[in-house]
């Protein structure tokens, strides 16, 4: 499979970071869509598919672990790639038990956009 065929959905609600990413990883030959919100993203989940997911913790209206919770519920296959401001932000404990780890979180401003590519391709790589 090409990584054309392969989808990631930017949550975030500031537009510098949804096109700095999009564009970064669009590079990479994936196919990119973006939301502002997390009630946005999940209207989205709903109606196509999506392989990974980048979302921001602090969103308008429903918070970034919220969205992961209620995303999960729609589409238990999709995997998740945290992306945040607050260098103070843990983990939620049901996080773990969706096998989002430590690994799985990148804060901002992100110096080497390479690591989130390579998270993308692990999650991937590591899909059942």
């Amino acid at each position: 499979m090409g990584n054309s065929e392969r989808r990631v959905l930017i949550v975030d609600d500031e537009e510098m970071y949804r096109w700095n990413i999009s564009d970064f990883i669009e590079d990479e030959g994936f196919s990119v869509e973006v939301a502002e919100s997390g009630e946005n993203a999940l209207e989205m989940i709903l109606s196509q598919p999506f392989d990974v997911v980048i979302v921001d913790m602090r969103l308008p209206g429903m918070d970034g672990n919220a969205f992961v919770v209620k995303a999960r519920e729609i589409n238990p296959d999709l995997r998740f790639l945290i992306h945040t401001g607050s260098v103070e932000y843990m983990l939620p404990p049901e996080f773990k038990e969706m096998n989002i780890t430590q690994e799985h979180v990148f804060y901002k401003p992100l110096e080497d956009m390479n690591l989130l590519v390579e998270q993308i391709y692990l999650l991937l790589d590591n899909k059942n």
